[in-house]
């Protein structure tokens, strides 16, 4: 199959999203589509598969010219699409799931489920998915989950296949069977477009990249001739440091002292198990670890989201492990959650209101009776210009901004004042370099002025880069602590579980 992106324009009111924008791609071929937040993406992709319709342009596949007036002629026409955010009912199956909107039936129009089971395997087995038809889609890891999205994609006969940011959620052995799963693809003469913040990851899957900034195309270039220092620049437009920059970490006082903390999940697993720790003023610590080793349920316990079955967590001497959130935040906490649109915002809500979120109730946003709307845009606009959001203003939803953005309107809000301890759980995930380097300079900022500092993220990269101090979880418990010298071996068997003498030796 052959598609072809001609002349594409997109106007939203007071946005330019896209602007005569041109793609191609082959059967048999990966492209690599980069390029900042908000640099009309994912809009590009959502004109091609029938969730927006351009204001110009056309698309072509086979040479023949294609109007999409929703989804399903997109998946008619051969186009799939795998969105970050899945697409699935919990509570289904996955057999349920797939056949779900396009369900097989029988005589007297009776479901076929037998026949959902069949197709489930029989792709599975062509692209080495390795999923249960009959397994439900709330009790699979998120590997498995997207596994299920793709096998969705294929049952419908795509030829086209769009994924968008696939990898932000995967753990790094899901990213290896992720990436053999888009080879095996690619051999199948699949074409795939997949969007991308990571460049490495683009530099070894790619035949092409394309790079967009502001609506437009600005570079097309093979893998052969980049490394990730061109990329980033003809990205955001300018040189950009990948590498962290700090001075050594001088700790003060204690800030958070964990002991023996014992939490449980939403289905009473014990997540955490007896685990201690101390951060100190004046220094980043880093927890690593595969997701889902106990590290959502520290962060939620410390934060007051949820309740611990044992231990305690104290604030400068304070015990604040039965404390409310809200008690907790005004304690000077700053806290980003690992999840920006569940945990962090309220999407409907404009900027103004969700940067004006934890502060609504307060002065100089409320005089206890009734919010003051000028004084909340007045710090909107001013915390806008100061984090570089990029929205086309302040009273539009947040919904609207691309994933980095939203995220920047997060970390504006929290560190807008003067801060004892950050929580800052997944702080990068989906965003592009020029916003990692941004926020990762942010973080180190807030360490200097002599906050204590605590980083959850499965980027093993990302913890290496940001931390003084790592520890190492799990399954629940602490399986390792290092210094900023350990290596990536180290730190790797360590999240594989195995014992700092095992590592030493």
């Amino acid at each position: 199959m052959e598609l072809a992106l001609s002349g594409i324009t997109k106007q939203f009111p007071g946005v330019l999203a896209n602007d005569d924008v041109n793609l191609e791609v082959s059967g048999g071929e990966i492209l690599a589509l980069l390029g900042e937040n908000g640099a009309g993406k994912s809009t590009l992709m959502n004109i091609l598969y029938g969730l927006y319709t351009p204001t110009a342009g056309e698309i072509r596949i086979d040479g023949t010219a294609r109007q999409f007036d929703g989804p399903g002629d997109a998946i008619e026409a051969g186009i799939g699409m795998v969105h970050q955010h899945f697409m699935l009912v919990p509570v289904f199956t996955v057999a349920e799931n797939v056949m779900l909107g396009n369900e097989p039936t029988k005589r007297f129009g009776w479901l076929d489920l037998q026949r959902a089971r069949k197709t489930v395997r029989e792709i599975s087995s062509r692209y080495n998915l390795d999923v249960d038809p009959d397994a439900i889609i709330e009790d699979l890891p998120v590997g498995l989950q997207q596994r299920v999205e793709i096998i969705k994609v294929l049952a419908r006969q795509a030829n086209v296949l769009v994924f968008d940011e696939p990898t932000s959620v995967l753990t790094p052995t899901e990213v290896v069977g992720f990436v053999e799963i888009m080879n095996g693809l690619k051999a199948d003469g699949k074409a795939i477009i997949f969007i991308s913040h990571k460049l490495t990851e683009s530099l070894e899957l790619a035949d092409r990249i394309v790079i967009m900034r502001r609506g437009r195309t600005v570079a097309e270039v093979t893998p052969a001739n980049m490394d990730e220092e061109k990329l980033a620049e003809l990205m955001v437009g300018r040189p950009v440091d990948l590498v962290v920059n700090k001075t050594p970490a001088k700790p003060g006082e204690v800030v958070l002292s964990v002991e023996n903390l014992v939490v449980l999940d939403d289905r009473d697993k014990r997540m955490v198990d007896g685990v201690s720790f101390e951060v100190a003023a004046g220094e980043i610590v880093g927890i690593a670890g595969v997701q889902g080793n106990g590290q959502t349920e520290i962060v939620e316990a410390i934060t007051g989201l949820r309740p611990s079955l044992g231990g305690y967590v104290k604030l400068k001497g304070e015990d604040i492990t039965t404390a409310s959130a809200r008690s907790i935040h005004k304690r000077n906490v700053a806290h980003v959650p690992e999840d920006r649109q569940r945990s962090g915002l309220v999407l409907p809500f404009s900027v103004t209101e969700n940067i004006v979120l934890d502060s609504y109730y307060e002065e100089p946003i409320s005089n206890g009776v009734r919010m003051d709307w000028p004084a909340a845009q007045e710090q909107a606009t001013r915390l806008v210009e100061q984090y570089d959001v990029r929205t086309p203003g302040i009273d539009v939803a947040v919904s609207t901004l691309s994933g980095g953005n939203q995220q920047k309107v997060i970390v504006a809000r929290e560190f807008d004042r003067d801060v004892t301890f950050v929580v800052a759980s997944q702080p990068t995930r989906g965003i592009d370099v020029g916003s990692i380097e941004y926020i990762h300079s942010q973080i180190v900022g807030e360490r200097d002025q002599g906050a204590a500092v605590l980083i959850v993220s499965s980027e093993l990269e990302e913890i290496m880069a940001l931390s003084d101090r790592i520890i190492v979880m799990f399954e629940g418990r602490i399986a390792g602590e290092f210094d900023s010298s350990a290596t990536r071996t180290e730190i790797g068997l360590a999240m594989l579980g195995s014992r700092p003498e095992e590592i030493t030796s």
